[in-house]
């Protein structure tokens, strides 16, 4: 039951048919490359904000509640974007769907990592992550193979209708997780302590910090991007239908590097640092080609990307200790909301003066650096 609640949930947490489509509502309202970058920032800022205490409230109170309350502020702050679309209300919704993305950050993995190893299912947390992931991107790929169709018959009061409903179905599975820690057990760790105690790993431990970041960097820049692939489709002088078959031929690489996470498991850290490197190259061609066909590259480097992220979290899950794991993983969540702030900031500055392609090339650049950063900390 366990690993069908988590897989569900996964799948329905991103089965949303407004993804392929909000920037285009956001365009159709009438706001800028730059203004729609501003909302990005709001988003990522709230995520930054609530992350940390968060991760602490999980590891204080229920993690399965949290689950639960996450994805029903989300589908709160959609209702509102197609119901009342202007600015603000777009960036109120941001701020519920970073509070929502909060909630469960941190508490997904911690929830899972604990609950299998309670089951002695540790060794199969790899493997299972990993299908999850692509569980949810198929569940994105679906939303974004629906998003065109749908959204011909509806338009975005339909799609938005549909992204509500998978929300509040994601929040009914999220009560369906079994979770064996007690109240009583949470009310001895008050929260402050948590809190310290799942900061403190980063200082006391290099190797907690390490892989810290590198869930933070690979995770985020790619991530970040994502939301601009509409304009990176556009950009190559598709009709603007077929830009959600783009957005699904990158969600299908993504499903890919996700399905081989348990046989990548133990991939050395010279492996690692040579697939990143190789994703960052295939990205950066396939944002400059200009060409739909450069798509195929693209998604080749994002079913790298989402390998690196899955195995990156799964190294950080093992190196932590003590009951502030959610808060721990948390603070990598932090980072990633960092990294994501400056992915946004930098894309809107640029935005006015390179094209997407060039912009693409320039935010994958940092993958290089990580990569050689690893091979060198393998060497020594």
């Amino acid at each position: 039951m366990l690993v069908v609640s988590l897989y569900a949930y996964a799948f329905l947490s991103e089965f949303i048919l407004l993804y392929p489509v909000y920037t285009l509502l956001f365009t159709d309202t009438g706001l800028s490359v730059a203004q729609t970058s501003s909302l990005f920032v709001i988003w990522s800022v709230t995520g930054m904000v609530l992350e940390v205490p968060s991760g602490a409230w999980a590891d204080t109170v229920s993690r399965r509640l949290l689950l639960c309350l996450g994805p029903l502020l989300t589908g709160l702050g959609f209702a509102a974007w197609v119901l009342f679309p202007s600015y603000w209300v777009f960036a109120a919704g941001f701020v519920l769907w970073g509070a929502g993305e909060a909630l469960v950050s941190g508490s997904y993995e911690a929830l899972a990592y604990e609950e299998m190893g309670r089951r002695g299912m540790s060794r199969r947390y790899a493997g299972v992550m990993g299908r999850a992931s692509a569980l949810g991107l198929a569940g994105s790929a679906g939303a974004i193979g629906l998003a065109a169709p749908v959204f011909a018959t509806g338009g975005y009061p339909v799609v938005g209708a549909a992204s509500v409903l998978a929300c509040v179905l994601c929040a009914a599975v999220a009560l369906t997780l079994p979770e064996h820690r007690t109240p009583g057990a949470s009310r001895e760790v008050r929260y402050l302590t948590i809190l310290r105690e799942g900061i403190g790993l980063a200082r006391a431990d290099r190797g907690v910090l390490r892989a810290m970041l590198t869930v933070a960097f690979v995770t985020a820049i790619w991530g970040a991007l994502e939301e601009y692939v509409p304009f990176l489709g556009a950009e190559t002088g598709v009709a603007k239908a077929t830009i959600p078959l783009l957005i699904l031929l990158v969600w299908v690489g993504a499903t890919a590097g996700g399905l081989l996470a348990g046989a990548a498991e133990r991939l050395p850290a010279r492996g690692y640092g040579l697939l990143l490197g190789l994703a960052a190259l295939l990205m950066g061609a396939g944002a400059l080609s200009g060409h739909p066909a450069g798509f195929v590259a693209i998604a080749l480097a994002v079913g790298a990307f989402q390998l690196a992220q899955v195995l990156a979290d799964v190294r950080l899950q093992e190196r932590i200790s003590g009951p502030a794991r959610a808060t721990a993983t948390s603070v990598a969540g932090l980072g990633t909301n960092v990294v994501t702030l400056g992915v946004y900031a930098a894309y809107g500055a640029a935005s006015p003066y390179v094209s997407h392609g060039v912009a693409f090339a320039l935010l994958t650049l940092p993958y290089l650096a990580v990569a050689v950063l690893t091979a060198r900390q393998a060497g020594r």
